[in-house]
């Protein structure tokens, strides 16, 4: 039986009858600012950064204690990666493509694995027109020749800089995969004067008539007809290297080629043949297969006719807020509800519901609002638990904590903490005692937060 705690004073009110107890634990796995997530989580969690590029490189603290993790692109979890988190509940990739996490082994060990589709749409779509527009009108290469120096005394200097150059109205553009950004990059081809076909075998028959596209049925057909070929669709088992020897074979010669969904799915061996034989005229990548890409080194090496941008199609400002926070609210609801019915974008549910599932048998379902002083009001901010500053916040020791206070758990060398402007001082906190094991398959999962709106459900070829 729990020994009886004597009463402690917290700004915001009296403890009321029971046991005080840790909050769930939050990390970010392959980042450092918590600027935008804090706002959003810290009165139902914990949160730290683990700024790591491998499990390897995360805190033992976070591997035992963290119930929920957010992610960006630049970290990979295997099945293996995923066993060494003890009591870890949800990944929320910070994104809308998941190919970085093995989601079958995560949907095996009770982990719900969720993205956020809906965010950067129109940041893609611009970008992918702004590529297709460069590789036609030969824009980004005429600005280098000036930035060099070129002198264009004449006609004939400018014919043979533009050489290449095409006029888009009447040309095809071939969309792979329309999903949200699909659909908006046809919408502004459209526009522009291109005749839009697209290719999806996942979408019901009739889209085409309510966006006035042509639907072709075979990837052979709408390679075979497209001036332009752009890739909007996952990367999953069944199309990586999409575009290879073979596909590219059946391309119209002289045709362009744009990727801004993933770089798996360009076969880059084969794509540097082809322009280097003029098989592909042009060619604009913003994602590759191995990132962060390296102009001197692999098969892209000093190819001609190329254009490379460092995965930032989906960045503007405001995108770049809208994907955190839709991120952040995505595992507040987990924290407050019941997995997997209160979250909105969950890939894996069909390991949590039915037969069989995960979460079948397993008696009463707790959340982790059940272990939480109900007049908890303390802001803990972000823990520290890197080795090289010792286990020092929050919900690890006693003694006060700043609000804001910035943390790491990568074992480099961290910075000095901070506290955020106008900040209240620091409030000294109860040491919790040892509390009840959150039990495995309990996170949060019983009413889903009416303040979190947003919605909408990924389409089958969507992805970022």
């Amino acid at each position: 039986m729990m020994a009886k705690r004597p009463r402690v004073d917290l700004r915001g009110g009296a403890i009321t009858n029971g046991p005080m107890q840790t909050r769930p634990l939050v990390a970010l796995l392959d980042g450092r600012d918590c600027s935008i997530e804090m706002p959003i989580l810290k009165d139902v969690a914990t949160v730290a950064f683990c700024d790591a590029q491998s499990t390897s490189e995360i805190h033992e603290k976070v591997l035992n204690e963290a119930v929920g993790a957010l992610m960006w692109h630049t970290i990979i979890l295997t099945k293996e990666d995923l066993e060494k988190f003890k009591t870890l509940r949800i990944i929320v990739r910070i994104g809308s493509g998941v190919d970085n996490i093995d989601v079958k082994a995560a949907g095996e060990l009770g982990i719900a694995v969720c993205n956020v589709p809906g965010y950067g749409v129109e940041e893609v779509a611009d970008t992918t027109l702004c590529l297709i527009l460069n590789l036609y009108r030969r824009t980004y290469w005429l600005a280098n020749m000036v930035r060099e120096g070129k002198k264009f005394t004449g006609p004939e200097q400018v014919r043979e800089a533009a050489q290449g150059c095409a006029r888009i109205r009447g040309d095809t553009l071939g969309i792979v995969g329309l999903g949200r950004i699909g659909s908006a990059v046809a919408l502004r081809a459209k526009a522009f004067g291109f005749n839009v076909i697209f290719y999806d075998p996942y979408l019901p028959d009739g889209i085409e008539k309510s966006l006035g596209l042509t639907r072709v049925y075979t990837l052979q057909d709408l390679l075979f007809q497209s001036d332009c070929v752009s890739l909007h669709c996952t990367l999953n088992e069944h199309n990586h290297h999409l575009i290879n020897d073979f596909t590219i074979k059946q391309m119209r010669p002289g045709a362009f080629l744009v990727n801004t969904a993933r770089g798996g799915l360009v076969d880059d061996d084969a794509l540097a043949t082809a322009l280097k034989q003029g098989r592909i005229r042009a060619a604009a990548l913003d994602v590759h297969e191995n990132e962060p890409y390296n102009v001197f080194t692999g098969p892209l090496k000093e190819v001609p006719n190329l254009l490379c941008t460092p995965h930032a199609a989906f960045y503007s400002d405001a995108s770049a807020t809208e994907l955190r926070e839709m991120a952040a609210s995505e595992i507040r609801r987990a924290i407050m509800g019941r997995i997997p019915e209160c979250l909105r974008n969950c890939v894996n549910k069909e390991y949590f519901l039915g037969p069989g599932s995960y979460s079948e048998g397993t008696g009463t379902v707790h959340t982790l609002k059940d272990f939480i002083h109900p007049k908890q009001e303390t802001s803990y901010g972000l823990v520290d638990i890197s080795p090289a500053a010792g286990v020092n916040g929050g919900y690890y020791q006693t003694g006060s904590l700043p609000v804001q206070q910035a943390h790491s758990t990568t074992p480099h060398e961290v910075p000095q903490h901070t506290v955020a402007p106008n900040a209240a001082p620091p409030t000294p906190q109860p040491q919790p005692p040892t509390g009840p094991v959150i039990p495995p398959h309990s996170l949060p999962m019983n009413t889903p937060d009416p303040t979190n709106h947003h919605a909408t459900k990924p389409e089958p070829s969507e992805v970022h």
